[in-house]
């Protein structure tokens, strides 16, 4: 009997505990806790935590996903869905309906996907094929920005480091603002 090959899992987990990790606003609830709002509520005795998963990357089912467009949905979402720890993630970047579609989708604070969506006929297609990494546009000059896992370096114009301009003046010492100077009968006049 031939041992089954196992595919990959669709996600991987990344440290949560470096200095400076942030981990969205979980800390707002302490402050909702026993406010009178919450007090109120049938279930007095509220949860700590906030219900947010912190510590997984999905890149690898983005990339998966990008590399099935063209295949049938229903093939794609069944083998993704088994390869995933929960179903949500898929729909970060699929849109299942015309309302939802988006040309690229945010995944992470400096990195972007194409769009992508199911159309009439149940195949997996990117909502604007002609988009690629050369039609981004940086958001900071700061911080390295991906598309489809492409690094895109467009420059931002740096108005800071324009040349200055000088302009030649001569202080008077009875008018307080600079006056331009004049030509003295030694020198030629302009």
């Amino acid at each position: 009997m031939k041992p089954t090959l196992q595919k990959p899992i669709l996600y991987r987990s990344v440290n949560t505990r470096t200095h400076g990790v942030r981990h969205g606003s979980c800390s707002a609830y302490r402050y909702e806790r026993h406010s009178k709002k919450e007090k109120r509520t049938p279930s007095t005795r509220g949860s700590m935590h906030s219900h947010q998963r912190h510590g997984l990357d999905y890149t690898p089912l983005f990339r998966f996903l990008l590399s099935k467009v063209g295949h049938p949905w229903s093939e794609v979402f069944s083998e993704a869905k088994t390869r995933l720890d929960r179903p949500e993630p898929v729909f970060w970047m699929v849109a299942l309906h015309e309302s939802d579609k988006q040309a690229y989708v945010r995944t992470d604070e400096n990195t972007y996907y194409s769009g992508l969506w199911v159309n009439e006929a149940g195949l997996l297609q990117k909502v604007n094929p002609q988009l690629t990494h050369e039609h981004m546009e940086r958001f900071c000059d700061c911080c390295t920005h991906t598309f489809n896992g492409v690094v895109y370096a467009q420059a931002l114009p740096h108005e800071r480091w324009a040349t200055p301009t000088v302009q030649t003046t001569a202080l008077n010492p009875i008018s307080p603002l600079p006056q331009p100077l004049q030509s003295t009968p030694d020198s030629p006049g302009p």
